[in-house]
């Protein structure tokens, strides 16, 4: 598993596979958020199997699919009240962990809307 601390309460990382599970609460998360749609690729694991072995190992989870590249401030938003009300330490995933950093990111600056902003010419 390749996973980035963002705060004491926060970390990320690229898609977790079913037996990555037991490493993730090895490694002191207590719950995990998952920013990926399920079939977004065809390779990765459905989120009701991870959902399902990470509550026999005692992890609580949610998941919250964004779209890669289209993060709105309601996407923001509930990543947002997610973080807070997750038991923490909390791991993010998605295909990379990108999103899941800019979900953060967004979330600590205002919303997406901002950066929208800055973008236009």
């Amino acid at each position: 598993m390749d996973v980035h601390h963002i705060t004491r309460d926060l970390a990320v990382a690229p898609q977790i596979r079913p037996d990555d599970i037991p490493a993730v609460a090895s490694a002191g998360f207590r719950s995990i958020l998952c920013n990926r749609p399920d079939a977004e690729a065809p390779d990765q694991p459905n989120f009701r199997e991870i959902e399902r072995l990470a509550g026999e190992g005692g992890l609580v989870t949610r998941h919250l699919p964004v779209t890669s590249g289209r993060i709105t401030d309601a996407d923001v938003a509930a990543f947002e009240a997610a973080a807070d009300t997750l038991p923490k330490p909390t791991l993010a995933y998605c295909g990379t962990g990108t999103r899941s950093a800019t979900l953060w990111s967004f979330a600590e600056h205002g919303g997406a809307a901002p950066w929208r902003r800055s973008w236009l010419p």
